[in-house]
């Protein structure tokens, strides 16, 4: 099966301007000859976490040379959320995610390559990559940029969590310029992605467990030598998974998902894995949806507090831990993890990980002594939230996981923020953010800065908030998002108004709206949804054909 996909393009008689122009761009007749491998590379020099991508890039390309391939660079987008921090640029950072996959898709399939690497940073690319490699399902790796290491201020670590705290005192006027200089230059000591369990390291994490990386794939730091080999011999390995004919469909199976899912309640992933996952297997024709969440997050523990639920522990401390291969080592002797899955190293995870011991037991902890016996994540139905919301449960205090507030409804971020500002929000209160969902915004922004000020103001454990947007893996307190169906969509979170009652419950998964069953039905033969805010361009493109945020946010085609 060596190359069999790129003979089609470039041999023949038929084919000689194929092949005069390949050796015009610099390849000679020998790499013509040999399988075509495309390494997809994300990199742009205005994020972190992609600053590097080019010199991992050259790595794959080395590894594919060395096995006998020919490697075919190509770039694609990258948005990095901690850039996008407005609510005009907030919305185009879950949408980036389809512009990603659809550009490596058009590449791969339009130039015939025999195989793929994805070389991915930080956010949305990574999980954009995987659902291209499902998508196309040629063989495929995935090779992340690796985590930032912490930074330290007066003797302590320090990530971005610290930055967001910094922000909200910043903007209720807490600490000074100079105060805020200090800690900017501290914070980021290195390239890569943000030193937390935040999306882009989920999303690392995740390929390691679905089986589309290489071990260490999710927790080996960006600035170490290691990254590189494992650039290197993702090149090399590509190549086998090309002879063997091993595509993304032997490898994401709906077992697979919920490795991954297990996974990511073991260790307090952030919410976001709950709109990509479902996207990639939505790809592979796998349904997966809160549901799905709920269900495993109900029986799986609870085992590692990395930032941002802790101060002193960072992906890099996970790593020496010993990485996913422990933690995955760790669940499939306690039944929690299917070790029969295949992964692209071209043996199961129970083979790849046989060796994998736990180094540090204060950052794996054994599941006896688990954090919480359920995952991180709860997932909550109810008249509010019908096809489900969810709340990240290790960030949320214990006195807040079951409450019951006064709604005060806004449809603007900026308002929100305004209104707890203003000291208009006091405990009791639940803020209700909608009209923020995948077509609503559209784009579904991040909350991140709504959720800091809340906690800033001193109301972190005294009052919620409830949204159809969503929230950054930096996101703590009593934070309900994804709320489904959105209100864009005609969702019980677009009837709700001021002075409702709500309550909640994430130890049950209940969430309801306080009003009778009449009044509801009155409310939405009332209701009319907000003119659209977006009109033309990428955007509302993206309005006119994204699903809803409980299956993955996944862009379907209106055929």
């Amino acid at each position: 099966m060596e190359g069999n996909i790129s003979r089609d393009m470039k041999e023949g008689g038929h084919r000689v301007c194929v092949r005069s122009l390949l050796e015009a761009s610099g390849f000679v007749r020998e790499d013509v000859e040999r399988p075509l491998i495309g390494i997809a590379n994300s990199f742009t020099d205005a994020i972190a976490g992609h600053a590097h991508l080019n010199q991992l890039t050259e790595a794959v390309a080395a590894g594919i040379y060395a096995a006998g391939g020919t490697p075919i660079k190509f770039g694609t987008i990258g948005i990095g959320d901690c850039l996008v921090n407005n609510e005009q640029r907030w919305r185009y950072s879950l949408p980036s995610r389809d512009l990603i996959c659809d550009s490596i898709e058009s590449v791969a399939i339009g130039h015939g390559l025999d195989g793929i690497v994805l070389v991915a940073g930080c956010d949305k690319t990574v999980p954009g990559m995987m659902m291209a490699a499902a998508r196309v399902n040629i063989p495929a790796i995935v090779v992340c940029a690796g985590a930032m290491l912490p930074g330290r201020h007066n003797g302590k670590k320090i990530d971005v969590v610290t930055g967001g705290a910094v922000i909200s005192k910043s903007l209720l006027g807490e600490i000074s310029d100079e105060e805020v200089d200090e800690y900017e230059r501290d914070m980021c000591p290195t390239c890569g992605s943000c030193a937390g369990m935040f999306t882009a390291n989920s999303m690392a994490c995740m390929s390691e467990v679905l089986g589309l990386g290489l071990p260490g794939n999710g927790t080996v730091p960006a600035v170490y030598s290691e990254r590189t080999h494992i650039a290197r011999h993702s090149g090399m390995k590509i190549m086998e998974l090309v002879r063997k004919n091993i595509r993304p469909s032997d490898i994401l199976t709906k077992a697979a998902f919920d490795n991954a899912i297990a996974v990511d309640m073991m260790l307090g992933c952030s919410t976001n894995t709950a709109l990509h996952l479902p996207a990639i297997a939505g790809e592979m024709g796998i349904e997966l949806s809160l549901k799905d969440f709920g269900e495993v997050s109900r029986r799986t523990p609870n085992i590692c507090r990395i930032s941002p639920y802790s101060a002193d522990t960072h992906i890099v401390d996970l790593y020496e831990a010993g990485g996913i291969q422990a933690v995955i080592r760790q669940g499939i002797d306690a039944g929690y993890i299917d070790g029969s899955c295949m992964t692209v190293t071209g043996r199961t995870l129970d083979e790849t990980t046989k060796n994998a011991k736990v180094l540090n037991s204060e950052v794996i902890r054994p599941f006896e002594q688990a954090y919480s016996p359920n995952g991180g994540l709860d997932v909550m139905y109810g008249s509010l939230a019908p096809d489900g919301c969810l709340c990240k449960v290790a960030g949320c205090p214990d006195e807040m996981r079951k409450f019951t507030g006064t709604a005060r409804c806004f449809d603007r971020e900026p308002d929100a923020a305004e209104a707890v500002k203003s000291g208009k929000i006091k405990p009791g209160d639940i803020v209700v953010l909608r009209n923020c969902g995948p077509k609503g915004s559209p784009g579904m922004p991040e909350m991140a800065i709504l959720a800091s000020t809340i906690a800033a103001a001193g109301l972190r454990s005294s009052a919620a908030l409830i949204t159809d947007g969503r929230f950054s893996g930096v996101t703590t307190g009593a934070v309900i998002g994804h709320v489904s169906p959105e209100a864009a969509l005609g969702g019980p979170i677009g009837l709700v108004r001021d002075g409702d009652q709500i309550e909640y419950d994430t130890v049950n998964g209940t969430i309801n709206l306080l009003i009778s069953e009449e009044e509801m039905a009155k409310r939405r033969a009332e209701w009319k949804p907000l003119p659209p805010r977006v009109t033309s361009g990428y955007l509302a493109k993206y309005a006119s054909m994204v699903g809803p945020a409980s299956k993955g946010a996944r862009v379907i085609p209106k055929l």
